[in-house]
């Protein structure tokens, strides 16, 4: 009996290199590690995100004892966003060890297409939606390095900067999947200027670069 050919079976999944092989299993682990963190400042504190003070618990469910804050939040839900900012981009990564060989256009969409969209989305949130808190902090919690810029002052100027780096990362992604060679350029440009998010844009990027150099 002829069947059809599986085309995961075919093709082996992406490898990454060791280090960043490490930092996907890291950064997964992070993401949990961070979620129990903010979780247990609902068990200690009333609001734990001044942003959002209907998210809270009964006093009856909490503990009898109360973080101190980092600015305006506590410590434990301050450390636990700071993991997920430093992990998030372990789930593009593990998305394309996954599935980027499913598609041609696979690897430049998980790589640098979806983490430009993800910031395109929280830049748009931060600016429109977030309910912002005064006075403005350096912790404030920010997937990328521009975003924290806007976060710590509310200066329109590093929201619109943010907006015009994901759009360069969305246009690297169209020249990645029509294989230009300047791609590997405009990837690794806009993988710099987006990290932490950026870094798997980084890594293909400099993929790109040194595949068509040797």
């Amino acid at each position: 009996m002829t069947g059809y050919p599986d085309h995961r079976q075919q093709s082996p999944r992406p490898q990454l290199p060791a280090w960043l092989d490490r930092y996907t299993t890291v950064g997964l682990y992070g993401l949990l590690i961070g979620t129990g963190l903010c979780l247990v400042a609902f068990l200690t504190n009333p609001v734990p995100d001044p942003s959002f003070p209907w998210a809270t618990l009964p006093e009856s469910l909490r503990l009898p004892i109360a973080q101190p804050r980092i600015e305006h939040w506590p410590v434990t839900y301050t450390i636990g966003i700071w993991l997920w900012i430093i992990g998030f981009p372990a789930l593009f990564l593990v998305g394309y060890r996954r599935f980027g060989d499913w598609m041609p256009s696979g690897t430049p969409m998980w790589l640098a297409g979806l983490p430009a969209l993800a910031m395109i989305s929280w830049t748009t949130y931060c600016r429109f939606f977030w309910p912002k808190l005064h006075p403005p902090t350096w912790n404030a919690p920010s997937y990328t390095v521009v975003c924290w810029l806007y976060c710590s002052s509310y200066n329109v100027l590093w929201s619109n900067l943010a907006y015009l780096i994901a759009f360069v990362g969305v246009a690297a992604t169209v020249l990645a999947v029509r294989r230009r060679h300047v791609a590997g350029y405009i990837l690794l440009g806009f993988g710099v200027f987006a990290l932490p998010l950026g870094l798997p844009a980084v890594y293909e990027g400099y993929r790109r670069l040194t595949s068509s150099s040797g």
